[in-house]
């Protein structure tokens, strides 16, 4: 039974997302998870689409530069630029898609992730605040929605193939 908290939240009005996701995890484990490349790709891509990291830089000032890959192998490339890091316990983000040359398209998003312990689980919350309206709604009619909840079904699955169950 799975009774792992799932809230995404949609606010139009404030142009945000607020998402936030229990994990019967390691907390430094699904910090790595969301922090090195290597496991980000295994996850981040709903299925059957994947992720594919070209550059990391998990710094304030550095850079993931990365590109989701259909079955049929269409890219779309997206830059998140890293704006404050506390080490295993929050990082904030800019997002924004871009060619496959690192031109970012002219709106984009940012991503604040906050991580915490609560009765022996990892909460993992995220606001996602979008420049503009029109690029929120965009996103959404692209399954953004379904999408992350997917990638985040992928996470839970990643985390207990690495060891991420407690008690396992």
């Amino acid at each position: 039974m799975n009774d792992l908290l799932f809230d995404f939240t949609v606010d139009k009005a404030k142009k945000t997302v607020h998402i936030t996701r229990e994990f019967d995890a390691d907390p430094g484990l699904v910090w790595d998870a969301f922090t090195k490349a290597e496991i980000l790709d295994q996850w981040v891509a709903p299925k059957p689409w994947t992720a594919r990291t070209k550059v990391m830089d998990f710094r304030v000032g550095g850079r993931r530069f990365y590109a989701m890959v259909s079955p049929e192998g269409h890219e779309r490339w997206a830059i998140q630029k890293y704006l404050a890091i506390n080490p295993k316990t929050h990082f904030k983000m800019f997002n924004v898609f871009a060619d496959k040359d690192e031109n970012p398209e002219p709106l984009g998003s940012e991503w604040d992730y906050t991580f915490s312990e609560h009765n022996g689980r990892t909460v993992v919350r995220i606001v996602i605040y979008n420049e503009s309206l029109e690029r929120m709604e965009m996103m959404l009619k692209m399954g953004f929605t379904e999408g992350f909840k997917m990638s985040m079904r992928n996470l839970e699955d990643v985390l207990a193939m690495i060891g991420g169950r407690k008690g396992v």
